[in-house]
């Protein structure tokens, strides 16, 4: 009687759970009709010829991937196990040496100044250069950019720019080889801290592909339609040693999420790079990056002036890289800072009203003037000095032209000498004195040669005589007293010197920097106001 009932028990269980696989079969193909609908729709949208919404942009097989866990729910635990064991192996990329195409590489087509987006979907995400033909193109996946590129053009060596890897396309496997070192330092140039040290010291001119010489730290930079302002700045600033060796290592900024600092350094470094594949660099990148961050104050193809855009530039990297007022707290102010004593006199006057009691007329009334001073004395930190030009002659000379009038240098320095009186008006009318209360390491001197008014804006084309080596600044202004153990550093090099040339609001600019290796000053068209940068000799 107990077995009977099991029996009838375990029948309707039996029957049950047969119910329960039967439902399950059904709902399992109509999952499969729903697959093939999509794949049937799929096909159908693209044999319409839109590919591009379409492709992938995987490194590897990762759609498949996708797939083969979306299909799990379909197989029983020993196809799971295996589907699991083939994705692994298809994500371990093979790694060879003997690729066949590597004699393909022409290294005169590769240009990596630019900024890394797809050349077809205009993406900066997972993109990879073209070794063959120097193009940029997204993804290496089976319906990606650079498959297909490699499927039409012949072109098959491919390598990440953000990885570096190499991998040949179609077949997928990645390339290590040695001959392969030289584009990845072009791609990502990397100095060492000890060839740093001796970077001021190297002779050894570097050999371009096309066989032109170049020295590292000298090489031009392309004027990328009227950015010569910001390319005669840019090598400027490369020859401050202290600043120039902060950037090369990029260890030093790697924690500061600022894309002008990332690509200012990146700059820095093409520019003394060794191993350059061309005697010039483009500063395309960085340029994009100041448009960025100036919101378009500095753009290209519009000319702006270079007093501007160094003041900015410093400003700029000294916040991105966590510096705040207090002085050295980044390698801006380090470099740059000094500080001012301005003392400052505001004339008040005001009117003083009293009746004259020799006066028989009662309404009549006598106001008598007098004026108070009041004088106030601030501290003030400076990265540049601007330097007053006395006005240019109004006549002509006996052969009728202008006459260009010549001052040196030391006679403009002394506004700073705690006894000049300079005039403003603005925001007050004031009469202000300057002395320096703490020297920099390195000395910005501005001329200021263009004054606007309402009208046009007038050229001073007075000419500034300076001294090339050993400045000494205490033998022209007052310096304040060193501290105990302490030495007094105020004699300076000249490094850099910007010039304008052409007339007000076109022209020119160009650049005049020391060879400190060979100790000889050169020339650029560095690709093209006047500015002084100077050194001190102890840093």
């Amino acid at each position: 009687m107990v077995a009977e009932v099991r029996r009838t028990r375990d029948g309707e269980q039996d029957e049950h759970e047969l119910e329960e696989a039967g439902e399950a079969a059904r709902a399992k193909k109509q999952k499969l009709d729903g697959n093939e609908l999509t794949t049937t729709t799929a096909n159908t949208t693209l044999s319409t010829g839109t590919l591009l919404p379409n492709f992938e942009y995987d490194d590897d097989d990762e759609k498949e991937a996708t797939k083969a866990l979306e299909h799990q729910g379909e197989t029983d635990e020993e196809e799971e196990e295996e589907e699991r064991l083939r994705v692994v192996h298809r994500r371990n990329t093979e790694v060879r040496r003997d690729c066949p195409y590597l004699d393909t590489v022409n290294r005169q087509v590769l240009d990596f100044d630019f900024e890394k987006f797809c050349s077809v979907s205009l993406s900066n995400l997972n993109v990879y250069a073209c070794l063959v033909c120097g193009k940029y193109f997204q993804g290496r996946g089976r319906k990606s950019h650079a498959y297909t590129h490699s499927l039409e053009a012949g072109h098959h060596v491919f390598i990440n720019l953000q990885s570096e890897k190499v991998y040949c396309l179609p077949d997928g496997y990645e390339v290590n080889d040695p001959s392969l070192e030289d584009i990845r330092f072009v791609l990502n140039p990397r100095v060492t801290r000890d060839q740093v040290l001796v970077l001021d010291k190297s002779k050894q001119w570097a050999r371009a592909l096309d066989g032109s010489d170049y020295l590292p730290g000298m090489v031009g930079l392309n004027n990328i339609k009227e950015t010569d302002f910001m390319n005669s700045t840019i090598q400027s600033l490369m020859r401050v040693t202290p600043l120039r060796d902060f950037f090369l290592i990029p260890a030093n900024y790697e924690n500061y999420k600022s894309p002008l600092v990332a690509r200012f350094g990146e700059l820095t470094r093409k520019i003394w790079h060794a191993r350059n594949f061309k005697g010039q660099v483009s500063p395309h990148e960085f340029l994009q990056a100041v448009m960025v961050a100036s919101k378009k104050r500095f753009r290209i193809g519009v000319q702006s002036d270079p007093v501007d855009f160094i003041s900015w530039l410093l400003n700029t990297l000294h916040t991105d890289l966590g510096g705040t007022k207090k002085p050295y707290s980044s390698i801006i102010y380090k470099c740059f800072q000094g500080e001012l004593e301005v003392m400052k006199e505001v004339q008040k006057g005001h009117m003083e009203k009293s009746q004259s009691e020799e006066n028989f007329d009662s309404n009549a009334k006598k106001a008598k003037s007098s004026a108070t001073v009041k004088e106030e004395i601030s501290k003030m930190p400076f990265l540049m000095l601007g330097l007053d030009l006395p006005p240019p002659p109004l006549f002509q000379d006996v052969m009728e032209k202008n006459i260009i009038p010549q001052v040196p240098l030391f006679n403009i320095l002394k506004k700073f000498d705690g006894e000049t009186v300079t005039e403003v008006v603005r925001p007050q009318q004031a009469r202000l004195r300057y002395r320096v209360t703490r020297l920099p390491k390195c000395l910005i001197l501005h001329m200021r040669r263009f004054t606007k008014n309402n009208f046009f804006v007038e050229k001073n084309p007075t000419l500034v005589n300076f001294p090339v080596k050993n400045l000494e600044l205490k033998d022209y202004i007052p310096l304040p007293t060193p501290k105990d153990g302490e030495k007094l550093r105020s004699k300076y090099d000249l490094i850099a010197n910007l010039v304008h040339d052409g007339k007000p609001g076109e022209g020119s600019y160009r650049v005049f920097v020391q060879r400190k290796s060979e100790e000889q000053c050169a020339e650029g068209p560095f690709q093209h106001i006047f500015k002084l940068l100077m050194r001190s000799k102890f840093y």
